[in-house]
């Protein structure tokens, strides 16, 4: 099978982004910090984000930020539960599905209000122990709300987060 070489590329981004957005360990304050510094970051680019963060089934940051709606916390639980079950972040989940041929709606045979491999959810993991939780924005296209999460997971790591 030949995968397009923009998909493959894609793929290989999402991979490395999570080899890299690494916690040294997470607990409830870093939850509430990690959420903060995403939903500043919306307000401030003025994103209609609805922001959440848990650690194992416990949210720890909940906010819906002028512009989103009940719909988004809809998106927020479907793509959650895609990074639970995979243990990846929900666009490389759906991404991967894309490169081998096929579509998580129809293929991962898991039920689609529950679970959506859309772009925006991304694993909570930690060195030595792997995913212990999740991070998600929803409100803008895939690939947007996906990026501002990688986006404010690597500047929160890297000031020590």
């Amino acid at each position: 099978m030949n995968v397009p070489v923009g998909l493959a590329a894609l793929l290989e981004e999402l991979e490395q982004q999570e080899r890299e957005l690494v916690f040294g360990s997470f607990d409830n304050l870093t939850a509430w910090r990690l959420g903060t510094a995403l939903a500043e970051r919306a307000l401030a680019d003025e994103l209609p984000l609805a922001v959440a963060v848990r650690r194992g089934p416990q949210r720890l940051f909940h906010v819906g930020l002028p512009g989103s709606s009940a719909d988004n916390d809809g998106w927020l639980d479907r793509k959650m539960a895609v990074v639970d079950r995979f243990g990846h972040s929900s666009y490389l989940v759906g991404t991967r599905f894309q490169v081998g041929g096929g579509d998580f709606d129809t293929d991962a045979r898991l039920d689609t209000r529950l679970f959506a491999a859309h772009g925006g959810a991304f694993p909570v993991l930690v060195r030595g122990v792997g995913c212990v939780g999740s991070v998600a924005v929803s409100g803008l296209p895939q690939e947007v709300d996906h990026a501002v999460v990688v986006g404010v997971l690597r500047e929160f790591l890297a000031a020590g987060g």
